[in-house]
């Protein structure tokens, strides 16, 4: 076999699209759940972020609830959702922002790069911005590799690319 390397992606991404899918029908259900009709109870997207609007906040968990479980329905992992803190809104509302982490912390790449280092499996590691590029000369080693990765507990979720 020729001295060619083979290398995937480890990346922490989240599909945006999924997201507003989530956020339409969570939308869909405030606007028929009884207990919520006639409060200030809404959710509004823009492009990156949520933003939860409710009364008070008994009615803003149950509007974070509706859509947690919308986002997990549609394959988003909870470990990749953000919640902001609650803060008062117009009139006597509460509102709270959601984001989504997209990408690997530059510390939290180095730590899983020298996980991957430690695990004994024959690859190389490197940081590439917010992806951590894992190389190797057979590609029984990147799926033992991929195996490790999936073994491990980690703070946000991570998907396999470029597999080459």
């Amino acid at each position: 076999m020729a001295s060619t390397e083979f290398s995937f992606d480890v990346v922490s991404k989240v599909d945006l699209n999924e997201v507003k899918n989530a956020f339409n029908q969570a939308d869909k259900e405030l606007a028929n759940r009884y207990d919520l009709k006639g409060t200030a109870a809404k959710i509004e997207f823009d492009e990156k972020e949520l933003t939860l609007t409710a009364d008070d906040e008994f009615r803003l968990e149950q509007v974070r609830d509706i859509l947690f479980s919308k986002l997990v329905k549609r394959g988003i992992d909870a470990r990749s959702v953000e919640y902001g803190k609650v803060e008062p809104g117009a009139g006597i509302t509460v509102r709270q922002k959601v984001t989504f982490k997209q990408g690997i912390p530059q510390d939290q790449a180095k730590a899983l790069t020298k996980q991957v280092r430690d695990s004994g499996v024959k690859v190389n590691a490197q940081i590439q911005g917010d992806a951590v590029r894992v190389s190797g000369k057979s590609k029984d080693d990147l799926q033992k590799a991929i195996t490790f990765l999936k073994g491990l507990d980690l703070p946000f979720p991570v998907e396999f690319t470029n597999y080459r």
